[in-house]
């Protein structure tokens, strides 16, 4: 009965997580290919276009077994919260930086973004021990997002 219940959870979280990922998708309204995003001035770290998708899938796919699990063994209201949170900021900076060129904005979208992303590593490294590992490349790939996004305000 409790691996079902784990497997529903995750069933219930990938839903949720690529359904965020293709309404980012929908809202960011063709953003990498515009005019304005091609002539930006990009850190020359800036990973080739394929790599965004992929890192994605991975995450997602990862961050979704990892909230199955936290929620089924601590479910309780500050992760349902927390995972709340973090779905706003990452719809809404695709929103922010590629629908509406507000790079600032965006910045402090994204850097509170992986501050919620650290929570969930900080906050529940007792509890999730080595399975901690499944929300370190959410964690990580923010800090390189956030790292050009930084690029482009301070370049640009």
């Amino acid at each position: 009965m409790q691996q079902m219940k784990t497997g529903l959870y995750v069933i219930i979280f990938l839903i949720i997580n690529f359904g965020a990922l293709a309404l980012s998708s929908w809202l960011m309204d063709n953003g990498p290919q515009t005019g304005w995003y091609q002539n930006l001035n990009k850190a020359p770290w800036t990973p080739p276009g394929w790599v965004f998708g992929a890192a994605w899938t991975t995450i997602m796919l990862c961050f979704s077994i990892y909230m199955a699990i936290l929620l089924k063994i601590h479910p309780h209201q500050k992760v349902v919260i927390l995972f709340l949170i973090q779905l706003v900021l990452n719809v809404g900076w695709n929103y922010l930086f590629f629908n509406q060129h507000l790079v600032v904005l965006s910045l402090v979208c994204i850097a509170l973004l992986t501050i919620i992303i650290f929570k969930f590593l900080f906050d529940f490294k007792t509890i999730m021990l080595a399975k901690q590992l499944l929300v370190l490349p959410y964690f990580i790939w923010l800090c390189i997002a956030t790292s050009l996004n930084a690029y482009i305000l301070i370049y640009n």
